[in-house]
C-alpha cells in the first residue's frame, strides 16, 4: 500500500519534546514511534503525542535491531536532530574528537536498518562546514554507502512564519539517485509582537502553570495559535531578584545594557545580554536560558521581566493546546532545541509533494 492510500509513517530520533513530529502531523503524517533519552521531556512528548509509542532510553545503549527492527518496511520516513553541543557556535572547538559528534552516526545506523523512503536530519549550520566541511562529507559519505542521496540547505525559520530568526541546517535523504529539491516557499513574517501580545500581562513573579486567558487574541497567528483553547498553560514570569529589577526598571523600550550605569554591567558571554525584545522584530534564536536577561535577547518588550515558557513556546510556533510538563529547566529545554513545527510542517510538505511526484 502506497502513502497516497494511507497516512505516512514517522519514526522521530532525538525526538525531544515533538516539534518536529508536530510539524509532520500537521502535514499528515503518522508518527508511529519516538526515541528520547531525557525521562522528562519523554513524559512531555508523550503527553502531547498519546498515539505514538515512545522508546525512552539512550540511543547509544539501546538494541537497535530489538527496538527498530520491527519498523521495517512500516515507516516511510525517518526525522531527527541527534544532539549539537559539538559543533555549535557555543560549544568548544574539539569538533571530530567530541563523542557528542558522534550520535549521528546511530541516527545512519537506524536509517540503514529500517531502510525508510526519507530521512530528514536537522542541526546547526556549523555541521556543515565545521572542521573544514568534514562533517559534511562524513554524511554524504556514509548515507550514499547506504543508497541515500542528499541534499543540504541552511534554513532560517523567520522565512517559514516563525517569528523568530533561527538559522539551521535541514539534510533531507531520499533512497536512489534523485535528490529532494530543498525549496521552500516563504510565508508572510510574523513579528514578535503578533506572537505574543495578547499575553502581555504578567510581571515579575506572577502568573501560573493554568489560568484563563485575560486579553482577546490580536492577530491572525494568535487566532491559530490559541485554536480552540479556553485555558492559557506555561504563562508564569520568572521571579527576578530585586538587583535584576533594578536594572530591568532602568530600560526603556528598544533598548538594552546601554542605559545600565557602570556598576550594573555584568560580564556575559551572551550577546544582546540585557536588552529588551523589540516588538516589530523577529525574536533571535529561543536557547534554553530564556527566562535569564543576562543570558540574551529575552526581555520582554516592556515588561521587567524576562518572557515566559509560554511566549517562548509562541516564539517556536508552538501551539497553546501544547503543553510542557516537568521543571522549569526541563520545560526551557523542550521549548528552546525543539524545532519550530511550522519549520517541520514545511518539510513535511516537501517531502509530501516529492512522494506525489514519485507516483504519479
Amino acid at each position: 500500500m502506497s502513502c497516497r492510500e494511507k497516512k505516512c509513517n514517522i519514526l522521530d530520533l532525538f525526538a525531544g519534546v515533538g516539534g518536529m513530529s508536530l510539524g509532520f502531523e500537521k502535514a499528515g503524517f503518522n508518527v508511529v514511534v519516538a526515541n528520547e533519552f531525557d525521562k522528562e521531556i519523554a513524559h512531555s512528548y508523550q503527553q502531547n503525542h498519546p498515539k505514538t509509542k515512545m522508546i525512552h532510553g539512550d540511543i547509544t545503549k539501546l538494541n537497535l535491531e530489538e527496538e527498530f527492527g520491527t519498523l521495517i518496511g512500516q515507516v516511510d520516513v525517518i526525522i531527527g536532530g541527534p544532539p549539537c553541543q559539538g559543533y555549535s557556535q557555543k560549544g568548544s572547538r574539539k569538533t571530530i574528537n567530541d563523542e557528542r559528534n558522534f550520535l549521528f552516526k546511530y541516527f545512519v545506523d537506524v536509517v540503514k536498518l529500517v531502510s525508510p523512503k526519507y530521512f530528514v536530519m536537522e542541526n546547526v549550520p556549523n555541521l556543515l562546514t565545521a572542521e573544514k566541511g568534514y562533517f559534511k562529507r562524513e554524511l554524504i559519505d556514509l548515507f550514499e554507502k547506504i543508497g541515500y542521496t542528499l541534499s543540504m540547505d541552511v534554513i532560517d525559520a523567520s522565512v517559514l512564519g516563525v517569528p523568530q530568526k533561527r538559522r539551521r541546517a535541514i539534510i533531507i535523504g531520499k533512497k536512489g539517485s534523485q535528490e529532494v529539491k530543498i525549496n521552500l516557499s516563504s510565508k508572510n513574517e510574523v513579528t514578535i509582537w503578533d506572537a505574543i501580545s495578547d499575553l502581555a500581562f504578567l510581571n515579575s513573579g506572577e502568573g501560573a502553570e493554568q489560568q484563563n486567558y485575560l486579553l482577546p487574541p490580536e492577530s491572525s497567528y494568535q487566532e491559530e495559535m490559541r485554536s480552540e483553547m479556553d485555558k492559557l498553560y506555561n504563562h508564569k514570569a520568572t521571579k527576578h531578584s530585586k538587583i535584576a529589577l533594578e536594572r530591568l526598571q532602568l530600560i526603556p523600550e528598544n533598548s538594552g545594557k546601554e542605559n545600565l550605569p557602570k556598576e550594573h554591567l555584568t560580564k556575559s558571554i551572551y550577546s544582546g545580554t540585557w536588552e529588551r525584545m523589540r516588538k516589530d522584530e523577529q525574536a533571535v534564536t529561543i536557547t534554553t536560558r530564556f527566562d535569564t536577561p543576562s543570558s540574551g535577547k529575552f526581555t520582554h518588550p516592556f515588561l521587567n521581566r524576562a518572557i515566559t515558557v509560554r511566549e517562548a513556546a509562541r516564539l517556536q510556533s508552538f501551539p497553546d493546546n501544547f503543553i510542557f510538563y516537568g521543571t522549569k529547566s526541563s520545560q526551557m529545554k523542550q521549548v528552546g532545541n525543539a524545532v519550530p513545527p511550522k519549520v517541520a510542517e514545511s518539510i513535511a510538505k516537501l517531502i509530501k509533494k516529492d512522494m506525489r511526484n514519485v507516483n504519479e
